[in-house]
């Protein structure tokens, strides 16, 4: 019961902690910008987050969407992000999105059995 527990909830905190994350990086625009530009600039740069936020809500009901939306949302990003050029990179903004994907794939398969 614990590990259905476990699996239940890893994938959702790692996509919400990831999300956080990657929003941080967003607020380098108001050192850039002036202020009409920084609400554009904003926008720009926390569309990733959108994207992670409706994955996740999706995948919160509907896990094997949610998880395929995931993987694709992860590959995606290795060729937008060039995260393939440099390995740490990689692991840091792709590969948790690829293994949030994936654990969301495996609580479906677990809580079909």
């Amino acid at each position: 019961m614990k590990i259905n527990k476990l699996i239940y909830w890893i994938p959702r905190i790692l996509a919400i902690v990831l999300t956080i994350f990657l929003g941080v990086f967003a607020l380098d625009v108001f050192e850039e910008y002036s202020f009409p530009l920084i609400l554009i600039a904003l926008f720009m740069h926390l569309i990733p987050n959108m994207l992670l936020i409706i994955s996740l809500i999706i995948a919160w009901k509907k896990q094997k969407i949610g998880g395929t939306i995931f993987i694709i949302l992860g590959i995606i990003s290795i060729f937008f992000f060039k995260t393939y050029e440099d390995i740490i990179v990689f692991s840091i903004i792709s590969l948790p999105i690829l293994m949030i994907g994936i654990l969301f794939l495996i609580e479906k398969k677990i809580k079909k059995k």
